[in-house]
């Protein structure tokens, strides 16, 4: 019995059981199926339709095959001419237009009916192929070989981050309301004195404050994405926004450092008004030259404020320039602890890492940050050197920030999707100034290596 019989047989066995059901709700006097009977009526009916499209596909490719059957019966068998009493004759490819076998029928004979004649076909094609094949490359099927987009590995815009805003120790969470933060600073403090006799008046000055006002700014991106772009593509909407994300923290930490205080930006660091400078002037800067100014920057901080330092935090091109110096028998200045220096001028724990460098500097770590400015200086080719005292670097942000949110309704006309990242911030090193010192100057040109 051949695939097609055993289809049409189903068919009339589906036929048989729907008619059954029907005669005995018509025996019963009723115009209502139960629930079970519609179900079973329900399944029976998509089942005779699947069947009968089955049927109506097989039966026309039966009737093609045979009227191909029918013409190359039709054609008249051409004889070679005998050569020399040998006949030459070419056999069929077992599946081809000369052949009487179709490809598609002995598969579903083999697999559904176990036909062993269809199978022993299927095998000799398989070796047919094995003997005759056209060597062919993904070149050939250019609408079959498809490009992969590898979407998880997409690589967002590189960012400087956010290493200084990350060691200010002082981070807190910014109050739910006012655009400014009022700190009362002591600039009078009172006065001691030894009493030069008894009953003498003692020493009396009196104390005096000046506010401190520190500004909430508004740091906030934004970009427009077409509604087929979001849609029709993978993860879009996503990557912009972390972008937008990893641009605001960057933009945050450039202001710690490089704010001006002017036009809705934050009073940063450099331009915070008392904090010590340190002036490193050199035509042929060295490592060795610098080191002075280091320690200059160090005793400024415990001299002004009667603090320590804690960090250093400078460019990493500035970090590889320490790492490249050597001295006059060609030994690095700065070298891991592990190899035990002596008479080192810092040292590290192997890898120089960007942030957090691992590296230490007169006891203090030093923080690698690409926020650092490089074009100061008359020639805007200058970087700088800071020594801070992390625990007066103050930083407010809103809990959860930056926030993202996607605006549909203001390119509605132009299916436009607007999506803005915004968040506040404030900051201020202007509590006790003197907590930072700043080595710039023509001896923090860029370095040579």
């Amino acid at each position: 019995m051949s695939y097609l019989d055993k289809v049409i047989e189903r068919r009339d066995a589906v036929k048989v059981e729907l008619d059954a059901v029907l005669e005995a709700v018509a025996a019963e006097n009723r115009t209502d199926l139960t629930e079970d009977e519609s179900a079973k009526v329900d399944a029976l009916v998509e089942e005779s339709r699947s069947l009968d499209s089955k049927i109506e596909k097989l039966t026309a490719q039966a009737a093609a095959d045979a009227k191909a059957s029918e013409a190359r019966s039709a054609v008249a068998e051409v004889a070679m001419p005998k050569v020399g009493g040998a006949k030459v004759t070419r056999e069929a490819r077992t599946y081809s237009p000369e052949g009487e076998a179709s490809f598609v029928k002995d598969a579903f004979a083999a697999k559904f009916s176990n036909d062993y004649a269809a199978s022993e076909r299927l095998a000799r094609h398989t070796r047919e192929e094995e003997i005759e094949r056209r060597s062919v490359g993904t070149g050939n099927f250019a609408g079959l070989v498809i490009p992969q987009y590898l979407v998880d590995l997409a690589a967002p815009f590189a960012r400087a981050g956010r290493p200084t805003a990350d060691f200010a120790t002082n981070k807190m969470a910014l109050p739910a309301a006012g655009m400014t933060l009022n700190i009362s600073r002591m600039t009078t403090g009172t006065s001691t004195a030894v009493q030069a006799s008894e009953n003498d008046a003692v020493s009396n000055t009196n104390a005096d404050d000046t506010l401190l006002t520190v500004n909430v700014r508004t740091i906030a991106g934004q970009q427009d994405i077409s509604k087929q772009a979001i849609e029709r593509g993978t993860g879009i909407d996503q990557f912009i926004v972390q972008d937008l994300i990893r641009g605001w923290h960057t933009t945050l930490d450039d202001q710690i450092l490089n704010g001006t205080g002017s036009s809705g930006q934050i009073l940063g660091v450099t331009d915070t008004p008392g904090v010590n400078t340190v002036t490193f002037t050199s035509a042929s800067p060295t490592a060795e030259l610098l080191y002075p100014k280091l320690a200059d920057a160090y005793q400024q901080v415990q001299t002004s404020v009667f603090q320590n330092p804690t960090h250093w935090i400078m460019h990493p091109r500035r970090l590889a320039f320490l790492l490249a110096s050597v001295d006059t028998a060609g030994r690095p200045l700065v070298v891991p602890t592990l190899g035990g220096p002596m008479n080192a001028m810092a040292t590290g724990a192997g890898q120089a890492y960007y942030g957090n460098s691992g590296y230490s500097l007169m006891g203090l770590p030093i923080v690698a940050d690409a926020n650092v400015v490089t074009d100061n200086g008359a020639g805007s080719d200058e970087d700088r050197i800071y020594c801070v005292n992390a625990n007066e670097l103050h930083l407010w942000e809103q809990a959860g920030s930056p926030f993202a949110l996607n605006f549909d309704a203001t390119g509605a006309g132009s299916l436009t999707v607007k999506s803005v990242v915004y968040g506040y911030s404030a900051f201020t090193a202007g509590r006790y100034p003197g907590a930072v010192s700043i080595i710039s100057g023509t001896g923090l040109v860029a370095p040579t290596f």
